[in-house]
């Protein structure tokens, strides 16, 4: 089992940036990519960004230049850089951990989400 804490949401003024973290803690060997998901109100939850344990890394087209997505295998954390915030960014932003059960088996986990809010 593997759990997963994200930090760092709140509010912030068009053209602004946050840095959301993503700690993975419980069987954290077993993970093989982190990712970032967000969900804004009347729609469905989408892909932000993505990061291999190796560090290949994947974009909404909607974000390309303006996020960044890191890791520390270390300490088994995940960042989003958001620069350039637009008011369309404004979600609750989930924090996704997939993770091999055994050799046959994989499952996911999620953290409790973040409220990203971009307003003036």
């Amino acid at each position: 089992q593997v759990q997963v804490v994200e930090s760092g949401g709140g509010l912030v003024q068009p053209g602004g940036s946050l840095r959301l973290s993503c700690a993975a803690s419980g069987n954290s060997a077993s993970t093989y990519a982190m990712g970032w998901y967000r969900q804004a109100p009347g729609k469905q939850r989408e892909l932000v960004a993505r990061i291999t344990n190796g560090g290949t890394t994947d974009y909404a087209d909607s974000v390309k230049g303006r996020f960044t997505i890191s890791r520390d295998n270390a300490k088994n954390t995940a960042y989003l850089q958001m620069n350039s915030l637009k008011p369309e960014d404004t979600a609750v932003y989930y924090c996704n951990v997939p993770y091999f059960i055994d050799a046959f088996r994989q499952a996911m986990s999620w953290g409790q989400g973040t409220q990203v809010t971009v307003s003036s």
